[in-house]
């Protein structure tokens, strides 16, 4: 693992000292979810009693499904364009990181 001083510190392309492309901790377009960190997730989800989703419009699949997973009936959505799930108590319109600035 690379810190960001590697990164920001790089010309081009951040490479590792085995010449390796550094590259986040995320899942990239196309690329495949971790089935780990997919079940700590869907386990998680159908334990929550309150879930908030947020910066995503629910529509780019597999994270999408996830919310068919939750069994809890307090859900909040923040999303810039306010789009929600009917089954969600709340829905926000606004950037996330604006909206939860203001909590």
């Amino acid at each position: 693992a690379y810190g960001v001083e590697r990164i920001v510190s790089s010309t081009g392309v951040p490479r590792c000292s085995c010449g390796g492309v550094i590259k986040p901790d995320v899942v990239l377009y196309e690329e495949p979810l971790d089935e780990d960190v997919m079940a700590r997730a869907l386990h998680y989800i159908r334990q929550a009693d309150v879930l908030l989703i947020g910066g995503t419009s629910l529509v780019v699949y597999p994270a999408a499904g996830l919310i068919t997973y939750y069994r809890g009936h307090k859900l909040a959505v923040v999303n810039k364009g306010g789009a929600g799930p009917a089954q969600a108590a709340v829905t926000v319109d606004g950037p996330i990181g604006q909206v939860l600035e203001q909590l």
